[in-house]
């Protein structure tokens, strides 16, 4: 049974222009599914959708076997909780004003009733949680008390996963995750977000204009092309005749 299931979404701004055409997906539990399309073709629009920033009229979306109502605020809420992202821009989630581990634990202090699992007990410091989750995405534990203008961008943004990880989230949306950083480094995290998928079972939808990042990480992929769906097949098939012209422009695009 999918966990995600998205149904003839659509999403139009002013005059009538549809950032999202009718596009369907469903995403199975476990599974790391790659959203790739360029600039400007409704991946980040569709990610705001899903993680219920943005509202939407036309279409349905079934998480869990629940359809998500965007005006139910009580079900939304607890959506929210099991449904988190990863952003492009780590300073965009990281108040400059806290030490990282208040940072850390901004998303559990809203959610006070989540007790965390991987601790293995039941009482813990809200700073020893912090210190497990550093460690989970591989930071020393003496930047907890660091603010982020003292953190690298590639530190920055394994801050931002460990906030992401703290509510044990059912999904995990990973939008353009790697953009900003250097190539080195966009390295670190693919090869992070994949151990921990691997490690977790967790289900992972990493949206990316950058065909071979989504490559890496992910075993289905998805093609966006102007709000359309164009293409979709798992990853063994990344060279198959029939691929749609523009994933095979992306292909060639990126030197494969």
């Amino acid at each position: 049974m999918s966990q995600l299931i998205v149904e003839n979404l659509s999403i139009r701004y002013s005059k009538g222009v549809k950032a999202l055409d009718n596009v369907s997906l469903a995403v199975n539990k476990g599974e790391c599914v790659g959203i790739v399309g360029e600039s400007g073709s409704g991946k980040s629009t569709l990610a705001k959708v899903l993680l219920g920033l943005q509202p939407y009229r036309e279409g349905h979306i079934t998480f869990n076997g629940n359809q998500i109502v965007p005006k139910k605020k009580d079900a939304l809420r607890e959506y929210r909780r099991q449904v988190q992202m990863v952003f492009q821009d780590a300073n965009s989630t990281l108040n400059p004003k806290l030490p990282i581990w208040k940072s850390i634990m901004e998303p559990l202090d809203n959610f006070k009733e989540v007790q965390p699992s991987f601790l293995n007990r039941e009482e813990a410091s809200r700073k020893e949680l912090a210190r497990a989750l550093l460690e989970m995405v591989g930071l020393d534990t003496h930047l907890l008390e660091r603010f982020p203008g003292e953190l690298s961008g590639g530190q920055k943004q394994r801050v931002s996963i460990a906030r992401a990880l703290s509510l044990e989230p059912g999904l995990l949306i990973c939008d353009e995750p790697t953009a900003s950083l250097d190539v080195t480094i966009q390295k670190q995290i693919l090869q992070l977000l994949k151990d921990l998928q691997e490690k977790t079972d967790m289900t992972i939808l990493f949206i990316s204009h950058d065909i071979r990042a989504v490559t890496f990480l992910c075993n289905q992929i998805i093609v966006l092309k102007d709000g359309i769906v164009v293409d979709r097949f798992p990853l063994e098939d990344l060279y198959h005749d029939n691929r749609h012209p523009y994933t095979k422009a992306l292909i060639k695009a990126a030197s494969f």
